[in-house]
């Protein structure tokens, strides 16, 4: 495939760099007047971190090589002060990278070190999950975990460029890749059609990593992440569309320990937030039942543990979207069409959660 490049606006303009063997533009991305360069990556990346670090040399770089901790253990206060530890004896100045290699626990990750070392230094992110390439890794948003909930702790802080490189989800394991698609879903459910139409017409065609409807699936999930950042950065209004499904996708997450993965926990939660903009009135059975079957053609779950309510609810209420302790959900009024709904009445937030319990 041809190599693409999606424009996303921010406090500084960046690209999204899509296509295949791409490893090698790395240095392009991190700039000519940058000396250090933490690179943070899972110990399952060791090898590529081990080449780039090479490339990296090559370019008159001076690399420094972090392995984290994996998935959401990475995402702890205690993780980031052990880079802040790096960065300090390294001597890293404003003008240096820390570059992200790996999952959205790794991108979110580095993003909030970078964010915080210095009051904010240059980011480069290198996501190598389909959750991260068209999530995590792209729109600026970085966090940690808490014991509280998840991504309580954080800053907005853009990265400078952002390299997906298609090769990479080759060796994705099926359910990581299957976890991404909840995303890649969750931007034709709010935005672009297409992406569900392309889904419906071939599922498998959908998770095959080195195919070329999974390469447009991931141009067209950028395109709509990169367009609703740009026209509001720091989720004041329209980039809350975004999270549509997260709100208890998030709460599940909690319950479980973190042991489910990001895009799996928001399949669900989709479904629930279908469910309830039905019983609003505002969304079809018809679009509900679509949810459903698309989510579950591609091995995603449509239900969850019918005892966990009253957690869940409390999780929920520690939500980022809430304001003055009143639930604030993105909804569906139509395919495409997303809007909010606020303060749901307990029956209702009830009813919803029945409709996919089991």
């Amino acid at each position: 495939m041809s190599t693409v490049r999606i424009e996303v606006r921010a406090e500084h303009d960046y690209d999204v760099v899509i296509g295949r063997d791409l490893l090698d533009a790395v240095p392009g991305l991190i700039g000519e007047d940058a000396d250090r360069v933490l690179v943070l990556h899972p110990e399952a990346l060791a090898p590529r971190a081990y080449a780039l670090r090479d490339a990296l040399v090559a370019h008159g770089y001076e690399p420094h090589l972090l392995v984290l901790p994996d998935a959401e253990d990475a995402k702890t206060a205690e993780v980031a002060a052990t880079c802040w530890g790096v960065l300090g004896r390294a001597a890293f100045s404003r003008r240096d990278v820390v570059l992200g290699l790996g999952g959205g626990a790794t991108t979110d990750l580095a993003g909030f070190v970078a964010a915080t070392w210095l009051r904010g230094v240059r980011v480069v992110q290198v996501p190598t999950t389909l959750l991260a390439m068209v999530d995590a890794a792209v729109g600026g948003k970085t966090g940690i975990n808490t014991a509280e909930g998840k991504n309580l702790v954080g800053a907005f802080h853009s990265p400078v460029g952002v390299l997906c490189d298609l090769d990479l989800l080759t060796t994705l394991p099926a359910a990581d890749l299957r976890a991404g698609m909840a995303e890649v879903v969750k931007c034709g459910f709010i935005a672009d059609p297409r992406i569900l139409e392309l889904v419906e017409a071939d599922p498998a065609a959908a998770v095959d990593s080195s195919g070329a409807v999974l390469a447009e699936l991931v141009e067209r999930a950028v395109a709509v992440k990169a367009r609703v950042v740009g026209e509001d950065l720091r989720e004041a209004s329209l980039r809350e569309i975004l999270n549509y499904g997260h709100t208890l996708g998030h709460a599940i997450e909690h319950a479980e320990g973190y042991r489910w993965r990001h895009g799996v926990a928001v399949a669900v939660g989709m479904v629930f937030v279908a469910e309830l903009a039905r019983g609003a009135g505002r969304l079809s059975a018809d679009d509900v039942a679509r949810h459903r079957r698309i989510l579950t053609s591609l091995g995603l779950p449509v239900t969850y543990r019918g005892d966990r309510w009253p957690a869940l609810l409390e999780a929920m209420r520690r939500d980022k979207k809430t304001r003055h302790h009143t639930l604030r959900f993105v909804v569906l009024d139509g395919i495409g069409h997303p809007g909010r709904l606020e303060g749901p009445a307990p029956d209702l937030l009830a009813a919803a959660y029945s409709a996919i319990s089991r």
